[in-house]
């Protein structure tokens, strides 16, 4: 805006230099083609618009011209005056804090919202006496703003557990179980009967099979309950659709374990939301990238991805832990990746170490272990840096 505004300036100098040269005959003239123009101007324009330079530049000239000339502007003298006061205020305005206190920390918020989540019996004066002895002074006030900001109830409100709370310290014995279809090469279509775990996420892939009957789901369910008595599982709830296949001896072979089967509504897929979300991961993750050839391909490629799903893959509902649990990784060490499903999917961890040759080991007993001695890399395994992507 200020280059602009320092053009228009420079253009009316030169105008005015112009005018000096010119004689009173041809000004007068020239006065009157600009106003005709105006006219024809204010009949086809309502209402003109001007830019912050222009305005300035306006304003400015507006010094130079009386108040009785003020009629050739394409504007009304009210509205000039107003650019006038606008530019000034501009002018004198200082910067300046916002009014009101200072925010608080961004560290003190994130302890505020920590303590009030996790303890739902505190109350503010409860959380304000907690940060007292962590050198932190503030106000109730302060600690209700802070909670309101965060759309956190006061403390009575916040007593017992949420419905997602309540939910998880139930899902433990609860299992889904439901049908996907996968094609073949060939275009024949194959149905894998699964079971999950709600509370860990653990898949089950129970049988492959191209005809479903309510016989073989009865014969793999058996399969599956007997494993996980095997286990020490304790199964509480079956949730599943109304699927056909899914008969009363099915039922019964869950019922005799002591678990009630719960059905759920007629199109009502989010009634078995689990097992319809795990549907759509292993289609996006798995089965629309392998070309399935066969029942014996396909038994094979669920197999590897159930078990990178339940042993490898970070789940966002467990706090981007596995299903089954792994021990705590090394801090150090070589990253190795290994390649899944012929490196469709990839799996990072850290490499062990090799055993030494058998004609090291009688030197290793005197001077201890090499600093030297490579990382194992298995088969599928291939280092880090030693591949492109």
């Amino acid at each position: 805006m200020a280059l602009s505004l320092l053009y228009r300036l420079v253009v009316c100098v030169l105008g005015l230099l112009r005018l000096q040269r010119m004689d009173a005959a041809a000004k007068d003239a020239e006065i009157l083609v600009l106003r005709q123009q105006l006219v024809v101007l204010r009949r086809q324009v309502a209402r003109p618009r001007f830019s912050w330079p222009d305005r300035a530049l306006l304003a400015a000239l507006t010094k130079l011209v009386s108040r009785e000339s003020w009629a050739a502007f394409l504007v009304t003298p009210g509205t000039v005056l107003g650019w006038h006061k606008a530019l000034v205020k501009r002018h004198w305005t200082y910067a300046g804090r916002r009014p009101g206190r200072p925010a608080l920390p961004q560290e003190t918020v994130d302890l505020i919202v920590r303590m009030a989540r996790e303890n739902p019996g505190w109350g503010y004066v409860r959380i304000v006496g907690e940060l007292e002895k962590l050198g932190v002074k503030l106000s109730k006030t302060s600690v209700a703003s802070v909670l309101k900001r965060h759309k956190l109830p006061p403390a009575p409100r916040r007593q017992g557990p949420t419905w997602g709370q309540f939910l998880r310290s139930r899902a433990k014995g609860i299992v889904a179980t439901d049908f996907f279809s996968v094609d073949t090469v060939t275009l024949k279509r194959y149905y894998v009967l699964f079971v999950i775990e709600l509370e860990r996420r653990v898949v089950h892939v129970l049988g492959v099979t191209d005809k479903p009957t309510g016989a073989w789901a009865a014969q793999v369910a058996r399969n599956f309950v007997s494993t996980a008595e095997e286990a020490g599982k304790q199964l509480r709830f079956l949730v599943r659709d109304r699927d056909t296949k899914f008969t009363s001896t099915f039922d019964e072979v869950f019922r005799s374990v002591g678990a009630e089967v719960v059905v759920t509504p007629f199109r009502s897929p989010r009634a078995n939301a689990f097992a319809e979300r795990w549907v759509r991961t292993v289609r996006t993750e798995c089965t629309d990238k392998v070309l399935v050839l066969s029942q014996r391909h396909l038994e094979a490629v669920l197999r590897e991805y159930v078990r990178h799903y339940n042993e490898a893959r970070p789940d966002r509902a467990l706090a981007l832990a596995q299903p089954v649990a792994r021990p705590a990784p090394r801090a150090s060490g070589k990253v190795v990746r290994r390649d899944v499903l012929g490196g469709v999917i990839h799996e990072y961890d850290r490499a062990a170490w090799t055993r030494p040759p058998l004609a090291w080991r009688p030197l290793l007993q005197i001077v201890g272990p090499l600093p030297f001695v490579s990382p194992r890399v298995s088969a599928r395994a291939v280092p880090v840096g030693s591949v492109g992507g």
